[in-house]
């Protein structure tokens, strides 16, 4: 396996696991969380471009673009994100993302995130 197959397999786990993270977020609405104005209907329409990105991202990837490794980057960082903010709010006491599947997902993005960033940072080393 090339490491362009390694970091497209990555980030194609590390999408599924974040777009999973967001379903969840809806459950636990998310945007009460963070104060956000729009309700659920906001929140679905602040998640259209940012889904779209994360494909064209996977796409970029495929085709062995520079851009694809700045995506892959942006995808990493956005994982490590969210498991560090969903972790101060548990550890604030919010009552959200306390269930085991929560936690997994937060969990898992985790690690796979910082695989991906290491293997985008391969990528961009060779």
């Amino acid at each position: 396996m090339t490491a362009w197959d390694t970091l497209l397999w990555l980030y194609l786990i590390d999408a599924t696991l974040l777009i999973t993270h967001e379903i969840d977020s809806a459950y636990w609405k998310e945007w009460e969380l963070f104060r956000l104005p729009g309700g659920i209907a906001f929140f679905l329409i602040l998640h259209l471009p940012i889904v779209f990105l994360g494909l064209y991202g996977a796409v970029l990837v495929a085709q062995h673009s520079h851009a694809g490794v700045i995506f892959a980057l942006v995808l990493s960082a956005a994982g490590v994100a969210a498991f560090v903010i969903h972790s101060v709010f548990i550890l604030l006491g919010r009552p959200q993302f306390r269930t085991l599947i929560s936690l997994a997902i937060l969990a898992s993005t985790l690690g796979v995130s910082t695989a991906l960033g290491v293997a985008a940072v391969k990528v961009l080393a060779s």
